[in-house]
């Protein structure tokens, strides 16, 4: 059972932008706790390359993820994982969080950057052969896929990137997209569109993942005509985006539409003494170096209310 429970501010998430509030907030000589209910690192850590983080040529996720962790630890950030938040209170002057095995803590402030997970299709077969050749993680999956043809579904970053790098492995990718064009940066389009591995089928989805004990074809739904095609492959890479894990908060700050926090420019929400940083909240784009700064922004707002508070 924790002694000593109460920290000036406590962060939800350990991803990168949670990571760089704990860096900022420790640094700046508050007791810090950073909560987290899975690994450190957040969904950069199944990231295969990180080769557009400034002032790092190239690197992992895995290792960009450490480091950050590492440098919060320095300067003092006390980090919890693999836990579960039963409950969070966020109004008032004291902010209380519960865990599942009794564990509570308390702060005189908050940031939320709970990330989010990857988006599923919710067609027939994909609960049954999730982890039988169905994967949402190229850099966890990908060996298992050497020498073998594979489907990539989705048309964004994400997608195209990990595309590339999972032929590293695999002999054949096809991607297959819903539009006729993609939501990515030229580089990435270009890189994907003339590497000999990689092919196309545009303006379609999968309808069915279809197999025995695993993935062995999918049915491939052109939108335009609603002609089904069945398509032999031996597994099936989903990159589609990003569902934002704030189930937990629905009803205890404002939500968009689609679930992501609504924040100011100063990363505060709607409830006083809360912030909100990263995957979570409402923004256009989403990469490592957007959550470094959520992260960044929220941690010196933090700050700032926590000394007008105290010195008012």
């Amino acid at each position: 059972m924790e002694t000593d429970n109460h920290y000036d501010a406590i962060v939800i998430g350990a991803g990168p932008a949670g990571l760089s509030a704990g860096i900022y907030l420790s640094r700046a000589r508050l007791k810090t706790l950073i909560l987290n209910e899975g690994a450190v690192g957040g969904q950069t850590v199944l990231t295969h390359e990180i080769a557009n983080y400034p002032g790092v040529e190239n690197i992992s996720g895995y290792q960009l993820a450490n480091i950050m962790k590492k440098q919060a630890q320095s300067f003092g950030c006390v980090i919890k994982s693999n836990l579960k938040i039963e409950t969070i209170v966020l109004e008032g002057d004291v902010k209380k969080v519960m865990l599942d095995d009794g564990r509570n803590f308390t702060s005189e402030t908050i940031i939320l950057s709970p990330g989010g997970r990857s988006r599923t299709l919710g067609v027939p077969g994909e609960g049954k052969f999730k982890g039988r050749g169905i994967s949402y993680c190229a850099t966890c999956d990908g060996d298992f896929f050497t020498d073998k043809e594979i489907v990539v579904v989705g048309g964004g970053n994400s997608a195209l990137e990990e595309a590339v790098s999972l032929t590293n492995y695999a002999s054949k990718v096809t991607v297959v997209h819903q539009f006729d064009n993609f939501q990515a940066f030229e580089h990435a389009i270009e890189e994907a569109a003339h590497h000999p591995k990689i092919s196309f089928i545009m303006e379609s989805t999968i309808a069915e993942f279809k197999g025995d004990e695993n993935i062995e074809s999918v049915d491939i739904v052109n939108l335009k005509t609603n002609e089904i095609t069945p398509f032999k492959t031996d597994g099936v890479f989903i990159f589609i985006g990003y569902v934002p894990n704030t189930e937990f908060v629905k009803d205890k700050v404002e939500l968009n539409q689609w679930g992501e926090i609504v924040v100011k420019p100063d990363m505060s929400t709607n409830v006083k003494g809360v912030y909100a940083a990263g995957d979570c909240i409402a923004k256009r784009f989403r990469q490592v170096t957007t959550a470094v700064s959520d992260g960044t922004i929220a941690a010196l707002a933090a700050s700032g209310y926590l000394h007008d508070k105290r010195t008012n």
